[in-house]
């Protein structure tokens, strides 16, 4: 899950990267309407988390600018918790959920994985394919009702396959979901990440189209 954080205050922008990191999701940050215009240009994002105030602008015209491109990612703003008419005018210009500042981190995380799913049109929180089940809050993923211990790449990479059962995820989207700007990437390193899945829950799952990129396996192998 790759997600754009706006927000101008230095501390609150590396706590919030730093913190989603921890719970799975790959999160760049800017601090200016400038540089949310340039990302927003260049990468696609699961969902943006957008500050109201920043230095050459309002979060609002980020938000306008979003949406009058008929851009629909998920934008959850952060305002003061008495901010009452910025919370109205931003849910009208088109955000999809608010949270007041000060804030907790698992809070974030909760709404943010909220907003995807509702994105993507799934009730369940859990992605769940035959007996293998991954669980996107607790990081947790089970097969066969018996836990699997993965890294948070390997969680990244399984994830982003059971999104999308049965449709090919090419190395450099699988890797756009994984590393942020500024994290290096490995020539192979999704090649290693999915030998280490097939290692920890078999082979029957992931298949490899060459030259096209993974999937989760739909047809008996």
């Amino acid at each position: 899950m790759r997600i754009l954080v706006v927000e101008d205050d230095p501390i609150l922008l590396d706590g919030l990267t730093t913190g989603l990191s921890l719970h799975g999701m790959a999160a760049d940050g800017v601090d200016t309407c400038e540089d949310a215009y340039s990302a927003l240009a260049t990468t696609t994002f699961s969902a943006i988390v957008l500050d109201l105030m920043l230095p050459d602008g309002s979060g609002i015209e980020v938000l306008r600018h979003l949406r009058l491109r008929n851009d629909a990612t998920p934008v959850l703003l952060l305002t003061a918790r008495d901010a009452v008419e910025d919370r109205v005018k931003g849910l009208d210009e088109g955000a999809d959920d608010y949270l007041g500042k000060p804030f907790d981190l698992e809070e974030v995380a909760a709404r943010l994985r909220a907003l995807e799913r509702r994105a993507q049109g799934r009730a369940s929180p859990k992605l769940v394919f035959q007996t293998l089940v991954l669980d996107p809050g607790s990081l947790e993923v089970t097969l066969d009702d018996k836990p699997v211990h993965l890294s948070r790449r390997e969680f990244g990479v399984l994830r982003a396959l059971m999104l999308r059962p049965g449709i090919v995820c090419s190395r450099s989207q699988l890797e756009d979901q994984l590393y942020g700007w500024q994290e290096e990437v490995g020539s192979n390193a999704v090649e290693v990440h999915i030998h280490n899945l097939r290692a920890k829950i078999g082979p029957r799952y992931i298949q490899t189209l060459r030259g096209l990129g993974y999937r989760i396996r739909m047809e008996a192998p």
